[in-house]
């Protein structure tokens, strides 16, 4: 049977390791780095549930290597503890401790004393929640009823403005959840949070970090035209990718007046591919019908401007984590996942097959429409330009 060799880092990678993850990296892009796969940074990471565990520091009133060493001399020196004491500028007592707990005056060595004093004082601090039980009942039951940890950390300040031992913050919360060890917290309330991960991630781990959101020259959805906000001229349209297995996408479009739905198979996520399928949509539509776009944050539309030079249609961008500003295309996306659900391949659809499924949604009658199709609604746009 053959066994994998097991890897091991150094100090000096852990730290690189734990800077990169702080730094919002995901495991993958920190594995490359070290030429190695995701599956051996995440031991080293959920060891302490995401969260960086604090340096360590010695204590300013510790020994130092170099007081041991005199210590040392002077033993050698025959001289008495009261003296070495003296010459230190420390107690007595500080210096007899030192002496006997590392071997007595015949076996003092300073080096190694002071790695074994290194290695006493490896002690965890204790968790403010362990033996307070007002606090892990109290945290237990609000995490039961979906409350964030801040919510929790805010309530309890609220309630007992003047009591600093029924109040705790959301990181330390926070800690308790990830950090098992601590054994304070069920692991079982993580299922509670709304981002149910096993390990923390960093608070840089967000959609600008990964470059998301950071789109160039982006004009924001706050300069749309009056006119796509209330819907009265048609032609303004909202658009997103929804993803399947295998790195699968299709690019979903809706008309925001009419709610007309269309959709384009493409290759991939990479900006070109999306662009390119995008200009191909529209050529397929009236110069009267297509006036702007309105997309997320996403880096497949980074390629915008290329987009809006083949097109002249000016593109939108929502503000970060907005996605009710582009509400017509989500509710959409709600539809479509009936007919392509996630985690399945949605590069095995043609795109007949999605012209397809785009004109089935478009002959549904709405309620929003006085159950008029989008498809009716879209006609009468396209007979009124005619």
């Amino acid at each position: 049977m053959k066994y994998r060799r097991r890897i091991f880092f150094t100090d000096k990678q852990k730290s690189e390791i734990w800077d990169r993850w702080q730094r919002g990296e995901s495991m993958s892009s920190i594995g490359r780095g070290f030429d190695r796969a995701s599956s051996s940074i995440y031991p080293l990471l959920s060891r302490t549930g995401g969260i960086r565990p604090p340096a360590r520091r010695r204590s300013r009133l510790a020994l130092t290597l170099a007081e041991r060493e005199e210590i040392s001399r002077g033993l050698k020196a025959q001289q008495s503890l009261r003296c070495i004491a003296g010459y230190l500028r420390r107690s007595p007592s500080t210096i007899s401790r030192e002496v006997r707990r590392n071997g007595g005056r015949a076996r003092y060595r300073a080096t190694q004393s002071d790695q074994a004093a290194w290695d006493r004082s490896h002690r965890p601090k204790p968790c403010k929640l362990a033996g307070n039980m007002y606090l892990c009942r109290a945290i237990s039951a609000k995490l039961t009823r979906k409350w964030s940890p801040q919510q929790i950390a805010g309530w309890l300040m609220r309630e007992h403005p003047g009591d600093e031992s029924k109040r705790v913050s959301h990181e330390t919360i926070y800690r308790s959840l990830f950090i098992q060890t601590r054994g304070v917290l069920k692991k079982e309330l993580l299922a509670h949070l709304r981002a149910t991960r096993s390990i923390r991630r960093s608070r840089h781990a967000t959609l600008k970090r990964s470059g998301l959101g950071q789109i160039r020259d982006a004009l924001s959805i706050r300069e749309r035209p009056a006119s796509a906000e209330d819907r009265a001229v048609p032609g303004h349209w909202e658009g997103d990718l929804i993803a399947g297995s295998g790195n699968s996408f299709i690019a979903t479009l809706v008309e925001r007046h009419s709610r007309y739905v269309m959709l384009a198979k493409v290759g991939n996520k990479d900006t070109n591919s999306v662009v390119k399928a995008l200009i191909k949509q529209s050529h397929k539509l009236p110069r009267e019908l297509y006036r702007s776009l309105t997309w997320d944050r996403g880096t497949e539309m980074s390629g915008h401007q290329q987009f809006t030079l083949a097109t002249d249609i000016d593109v939108y961008f929502c503000d970060p984590h907005s996605p009710w500003q582009r509400g017509t295309n989500e509710n959409t996306n709600r539809l479509l996942r009936q007919y392509f659900p996630k985690g399945t391949d949605l590069s095995i659809h043609s795109q007949a097959k999605l012209n397809a499924v785009a004109r089935e949604l478009n002959e549904r009658p709405r309620k929003t429409l006085n159950y008029h199709s989008p498809a009716e609604k879209f006609q009468e746009c396209v007979a009124t330009i005619g």
